[in-house]
């Protein structure tokens, strides 16, 4: 029987809903941001949707104000629930032009969706983002947007300025870089140096939660560097 730990406040306005020990196994995590407006950044797999929306409503928030799904890459972990908030509340899903396409003709190799044993389905991206940055405005925020690939092509991260802090939210960027899911080594060096760039205050990951304070974010950085170099998928 799972046992699952109770939602997780991780910052001002920010938390986190979903994930292998909040939700299911075969989901990665995914932040509530309470800006005047809800949004989701990612949403798991679908399988632990019911729970995420339990969650959801322990903090005290209804599921059905959630106007914006930002969807960090197309890997199932991270978008297979995305159906679900569109059907459930009309939730507006937004992903990078690049991994739209994946996920439009339900790749089951480039989702990763075999790994899961999710059941794929083509969906309609409601929001495509092209180029390599943008602005989106939730509620009474701004929140940065960045390409990032390497993990996947559309991967993307955002950022938000909030409080006197700058808040980072990352896609794997310490997942293995396999050919198997044609990931580009060479692309992911250059998003990391992005990323570098950024001195984020806090930074939350897809899979391994957040890092604070800025230092922190730094090391975690440089954690993710080493741990490619060693394991071969990058030359320094």
């Amino acid at each position: 029987m799972n046992h699952f730990v109770n939602p997780q406040q991780i910052g001002d306005n920010i938390y986190r809903v979903c994930g292998p020990d909040l939700s299911d196994a075969r989901d990665g995590f995914a932040y509530l941001l309470d800006l005047g407006e809800l949004a989701l950044i990612d949403c798991g797999s679908g399988v632990g949707f019911k729970r995420t929306i339990q969650n959801i409503e322990r903090l005290g928030f209804k599921p059905e104000t959630i106007k914006r799904v930002i969807l960090t890459h197309c890997h199932v972990d991270h978008s297979g629930g995305a159906h679900l908030f569109r059907s459930h509340f009309g939730s507006q899903l937004i992903m990078h032009a690049l991994d739209a396409t994946i996920i439009e003709r339900a790749d089951e190799r480039l989702t990763a969706a075999f790994c899961f044993n999710v059941d794929l389905q083509p969906l309609r991206v409601d929001m495509k983002l092209a180029g390599d940055s943008g602005r989106l405005h939730i509620g009474s925020e701004e929140l940065c947007w960045i390409h990032t690939p390497g993990h996947t092509p559309g991967s993307i991260s955002v950022y938000m300025d909030i409080g006197g802090k700058r808040i980072l939210f990352v896609q794997d960027i310490a997942a293995p870089l396999l050919k198997e899911f044609d990931c580009d080594p060479d692309a992911w060096m250059e998003s990391i140096q992005t990323l570098f760039a950024l001195e984020a205050d806090m930074l939350c990951d897809g899979h391994s939660g957040a890092y604070a304070p800025k230092s922190n974010v730094r090391k975690y950085l440089e954690y993710c560097v080493a741990s490619q170099y060693q394991q071969g998928y990058i030359k320094l």
